[in-house]
């Protein structure tokens, strides 16, 4: 239920702004950014976001291809934003060169095997000089607005739900 909530409300902010998100439709999380005590120490610094095999990714933001090659066996692209921040993202196979500058929401790399998930998935990670940040911060946020809640019960002769709602015009009950 929680990550599914989650990923639904990942959604609701990534509507807001399309183009940005680095892959296609909602984004789920399958392990979230636990950056560690020190800069030596165990911990998660990014995200690893489920997407199929082949997914294209999307460069969060206009920037230039710091890095594009393999890293441990693995593909690796890199992108240094306006800001001076670096996104990486791995498994993948960069379709862009070093040196080569990209466009918000343009197709960078697509997701190849070899994801350190138990299913595949896209490790998202950003970086300012040598400190690693939540890469999740990139994307865009709603206003979040509060709704009245239905009353189970209202009022006797009250509509349902209609209890201490009133027209803002008239200032009376519907």
């Amino acid at each position: 239920m929680t990550t599914l909530l989650i990923s639904l409300l990942l959604a609701v902010a990534q509507a807001a702004v399309p183009g940005v998100r680095p892959l296609p439709g909602p984004l789920s999380v399958v392990r979230w950014w636990d950056p560690p005590p020190s800069p030596y120490a165990a911990g998660h610094r990014g995200v690893d976001l489920a997407a199929d095999v082949g997914a294209e990714v999307r460069a969060p933001a206009a920037g230039r291809v710091h890095f594009a090659g393999p890293v441990a066996g693995r593909g690796v692209l890199s992108l240094t934003l306006p800001n001076g921040m670096r996104t990486t993202y791995e498994p993948v196979r960069a379709l862009v060169h070093e040196g080569e500058a990209v466009t918000a929401g343009q197709v960078v790399a697509v997701l190849t095997e070899g994801s350190h998930c138990p299913a595949p998935c896209l490790h998202w990670g950003l970086l300012r000089g040598e400190e690693y940040l939540n890469p999740l911060t990139l994307l865009p946020r709603t206003t979040p607005r509060l709704l009245p809640m239905a009353p189970e019960t209202g009022p006797a002769g009250a509509k349902p739900g209609s209890a201490g709602v009133r027209d803002a015009a008239s200032g009376a009950e519907p």
